[in-house]
C-alpha cells in the first residue's frame, strides 16, 4: 500500500509517461493481464487508456487489472489511469 504522499510524487511522475494499454471493446482479457504484468515489471509505473467501446469504465478496468497483476491504482481520471507496483528491486524511489 502507498502512502498520499507517495501517490503524488507517481502522479507527478504519471504525466511525462506515455500510455501503453488500451482496453477495447473485449474488456480485461488474459493477453490484456499478460501485456500489463510484462510492463508494470519492466516499468513498476505504467499509463493505461479505457476506449469508448469498452465494457468497463477507467475505475472498473484499473480495479480489475491492479487485483490480477497485484499493483496499486495511482490515478484514474476520465478515460485513463496509472497503476504501480514497485520491483524487488525498486527502480522508482518513494519516500516514505
Amino acid at each position: 500500500m502507498i502512502t498520499t504522499k507517495q501517490r503524488a510524487q507517481l502522479r507527478g511522475m504519471a504525466n511525462r509517461i506515455t500510455t501503453i494499454l488500451q482496453i477495447g471493446k473485449g474488456g480485461i482479457t488474459e493477453a490484456t493481464v499478460t501485456d500489463a504484468r510484462q510492463a508494470i515489471a519492466a516499468r513498476e509505473l505504467i499509463k493505461g487508456r479505457v476506449l469508448e467501446t469498452s465494457p468497463h469504465t477507467a475505475r472498473e478496468a484499473a480495479q480489475l487489472l491492479a487485483r490480477e497483476i497485484g499493483a496499486d491504482i495511482v490515478q484514474v481520471i476520465g478515460t485513463r489511469f496509472v497503476l504501480y507496483k514497485p520491483a524487488r528491486k525498486p527502480v522508482i524511489r518513494l519516500e516514505p
